[in-house]
């Protein structure tokens, strides 16, 4: 196995300054999320102009694993890192990969002077719960939606 290597794909404004990467990184990204529009690139664009940023981990040529991350201030937590999506490629887990990830997800909430990272992981994600509460991550709020159409 080659030596893994994290690339900001976004700097710290949103704009995309590795483009190769962002296309490497969608059939990775389609594995949680393939929901995700056939455009995948005008989507994680606009995703980045709303304050999305993201890091891929790569092994020699390939994508082995992605974080989405944001900034926020709230009344509640004050300033915190937001993870929508951590993604690690199935074929490559259990190797490092999400805990480097989420490692770096810490250090940039550090630089940034966050006091918390905060995601949200669907309920029928019982293996990827087990790897949060590994890394530390516990459970301190319910998150509610309500379908608006």
């Amino acid at each position: 196995m080659s030596a893994l290597t994290l690339i900001e794909v976004t700097d710290r404004r949103g704009t995309v300054c590795e483009p190769d990467w962002l296309d490497r990184a969608e059939i990775v990204h389609r594995q949680l999320r393939p929901q995700l529009p056939p455009n995948y690139r005008s989507k994680m664009e606009r995703v980045f102009a709303g304050g999305g940023r993201m890091v891929v981990a790569t092994d020699s040529e390939q994508v082995v694993g992605l974080a989405v991350w944001r900034a926020y201030e709230n009344t509640f937590i004050g300033r915190y890192l937001y993870v929508d999506d951590v993604v690690v490629d199935q074929r490559r887990r259990s190797q490092g990969i999400g805990r480097a990830l989420l490692a770096h997800c810490e250090t940039v909430a550090k630089a940034l002077g966050s006091l918390e990272i905060v995601l949200d992981s669907g309920v029928q994600r019982g293996e990827a719960h087990r790897f949060y509460f590994r890394e530390g991550y516990v459970i301190n709020a319910f998150n509610f939606s309500k379908p608006l159409t």
